[in-house]
């Protein structure tokens, strides 16, 4: 646990604290969150729209602030998480502790006033999932815990379409899948470029335990039940033509990142690999995706 890392007398700020919140994964959150929201058949005020996404933003940035106190310990191993605020010994450990807390639990109350019970209730089960279930019990347990935890970043979508009309319907619940199915290819396309990492902090991330080839087919796995998943709302008559068009071609060539990684026999993935292309590809995917669902939606 984190208590278990050194801090010094370094000078922290508000950047530190900042940090703690992952804001380049709360993008993603933030963005997926506002297109469920927009995506959503009841129109919301300015303001309360507003005020939902930043309650997704802040419980989000608590989740995140709860795994980066947990995980000190895990952070001072890995060479791209070493500087972090805590390993790098610019924050107490308790500090970053009360400051995660009092975001996860002041963005759910105002979800609760400013929305509805619903949406606040998803909204504090997702902080739960992502700091108990994945950080603290799944990931170093099991090298399926991004598997299960991948539901934490999956309900930003659900719980902005809740914000907006008080109840879960089938189209969120496919925007739900989509990112859970996704999370697997999208992080394990990065594992395997950062598998030493992960074997020196003893985390039993799924190419450290099972290797390459076995990764790479489980990459290929989860990206098929994700393409139908993704392009389904449009036959299902739940979007239109945009979203369908968008949603099928980002998905086609994603499953053909995926098999070129299933087809990559390197033992060790190097440069502009097959991974790397797949990772970064699996980032504008989402955006695009979710974007075009706004975009239908408005059409």
């Amino acid at each position: 646990m984190s208590t278990a890392v050194s801090t010094h007398d370094l000078p922290a700020d508000w950047r530190d604290l900042f940090a703690l919140t992952k804001p380049r994964v709360m993008t993603l959150v933030v963005f997926t969150g506002l297109a469920g929201l927009l995506a959503a058949p009841v129109h919301m005020h300015p303001v309360l729209a507003f005020t939902a996404v930043l309650c997704i933003a802040v419980g989000a940035g608590g989740a995140g602030a709860l795994n980066m106190w947990y995980e000190a310990d895990i952070d001072a191993q890995m060479k791209r998480t070493a500087k972090r605020p805590l390993p790098g010994g610019r924050l107490k450990p308790e500090t970053a502790f009360q400051f995660a807390v009092g975001l996860s639990l002041g963005s759910v109350v105002l979800m609760d006033l400013a929305t509805n019970h619903l949406a606040a209730a998803i909204l504090a089960f997702s902080i739960f999932f992502y700091a108990v279930v994945y950080t603290a019990w799944l990931k170093r347990r099991t090298p399926q815990n991004i598997v299960i935890g991948g539901a934490a970043g999956a309900f930003p979508p659900l719980i902005g379409w809740v914000a907006a009309t008080g109840r879960i319907e089938l189209l969120p619940v496919l925007l739900f899948l989509n990112i859970f199915l996704w999370t697997p290819p999208h992080f394990w396309a990065l594992s395997l470029f950062v598998k030493t990492d992960y074997a020196n902090a003893g985390v039993p991330m799924l190419p450290v335990v099972a290797g390459f080839e076995a990764t790479r087919r489980q990459i290929a796995l989860y990206t098929v039940p994700m393409v139908i998943v993704a392009v389904a709302p449009w036959p299902l008559g739940l979007t239109g033509a945009v979203y369908g068009v968008v949603a099928s071609v980002l998905s086609a060539i994603f499953l053909v990142l995926s098999l070129r990684v299933l087809a990559n026999k390197a033992t060790e993935p190097a440069g502009m690999g097959p991974e790397k292309a797949l990772f970064k590809f699996s980032i504008l995917y989402q955006f695009a995706v979710f974007g075009a669902l706004v975009v239908d939606r408005y059409l």
